[in-house]
């Protein structure tokens, strides 16, 4: 059984986060610098939420307002749900597909410990039905 663990323990676990009272320019900003698509939100150690390119698309561009008068906090993403790293990958995937999200914070003790994208789960599947088919090859041909 596959859980995000599996996931995070693959990944990087330096995290892109901003500061709520920044600037969504200056979140765009890091974005672009980093080549990634969502930044976590911080207080502090404190989890708040999650700004991606979507909010910037749906909550600054369409609504003809100005990044670098707009505070994250403004349109940061606060309900998403939160996953620990012993969370079944499938669980994930099924919730983000219903939900229609790309991102999941993981949390471990009310601590963030990790970032999850849907990408990453697909990855995740895509490695683990290698590795079974390899063992499969491997046991026919013995």
């Amino acid at each position: 059984m596959r859980t995000i663990k599996h996931i995070l323990d693959r990944k990087s676990r330096n995290l892109a986060t901003i500061d709520a009272n920044e600037t969504v320019f200056n979140a765009l900003k890091m974005m672009a610098e980093k080549n990634i698509g969502s930044i976590i939100v911080m207080n502090g150690d404190q989890y708040l939420g999650i700004i991606t390119e979507r909010n910037y698309a749906r909550q600054i561009v369409l609504q003809d307002r100005k990044s670098k008068d707009v505070l994250v906090k403004e349109i940061m993403r606060t309900d998403l749900p939160k996953f620990s790293e012993a969370d079944r990958i499938e669980k994930c995937m099924e919730i983000m597909s219903q939900l229609n999200i790309r991102y999941i914070p993981v949390l471990e003790n009310d601590k963030l410990v990790g970032l999850i994208s849907m990408k990453d789960i697909l990855d995740e599947i895509l490695l683990h039905q290698k590795e079974v088919i390899e063992n499969l090859t491997n046991y026919i041909s013995n």
